[in-house]
């Protein structure tokens, strides 16, 4: 169901992966960095319905009253945080319908036109997670997300009473990042910033 774009590798428990000895293992280990996570309408693209205190994003068939904003995404479906990350961070988020793509971004990522540059996953300024109905494997409809920034880490991970390791990212951030949604299929697709207690 999830896969990591450009990459084939199979999810294995966290306890089987190649997590660093500094990493979280267990849902309560995660959630000590649990962080609250609103999205920012100003980054909104207009199909997208922000909702629960902006937590939730639905992709709508008729375009929202946003205001003019040079932050916000012209032609794809995305939308980024308002709170950057930096440090360790954890937070989970849960998609219905077609499919989502969950991604971390710097903040200069480009926001007007169709190029790849605008695109999560697709240039050097972001990394992103594709989830959707059509992948085969173990289903889940929650995701957790852990960013080591000064580290370099950013893992994705099945939440259920055992946590599953999708992919691991080891590389180097540069500045501070966002966390991005992207709801590229149907309408009434939703994904929510889960509330972490």
């Amino acid at each position: 169901m999830e896969e990591l774009k450009k990459t084939g590798l199979q999810a294995a428990p966290a306890d089987h992966c190649y997590a660093g000895p500094e990493d979280p293992r267990t849902r309560a280990d995660f959630l000590k960095y649990s962080k609250k996570i609103t999205l920012d309408p100003n980054t909104a693209n207009t199909r997208l319905l922000l909702s629960e205190g902006n937590r939730k994003a639905t992709v709508m068939s008729q375009h929202q009253s946003y205001s003019s904003h040079p932050d916000r995404f012209t032609i794809y479906m995305q939308v980024l945080s308002k709170e950057s990350l930096t440090g360790r961070c954890y937070w989970e988020v849960e998609w219905r319908g077609g499919g989502v793509n969950l991604a971390v971004a710097y903040k200069n990522i480009s926001r007007a036109g169709s190029s790849n540059e605008c695109v999560f996953g697709n240039n050097d300024k972001s990394w992103r997670l594709s989830c959707n109905q059509n992948i085969s494997g173990p289903r889940s409809s929650r995701v957790g997300v852990y960013l080591d920034q000064r580290a370099g880490v950013l893992s994705f991970y099945s939440v259920s009473e055992t946590m599953i390791l999708l992919h691991r990212v080891q590389t180097t951030f540069t500045q501070p990042l966002y966390a991005g949604v992207w709801l590229p299929w149907n309408n009434e697709d939703t994904a929510e910033l889960y509330k972490l207690k």
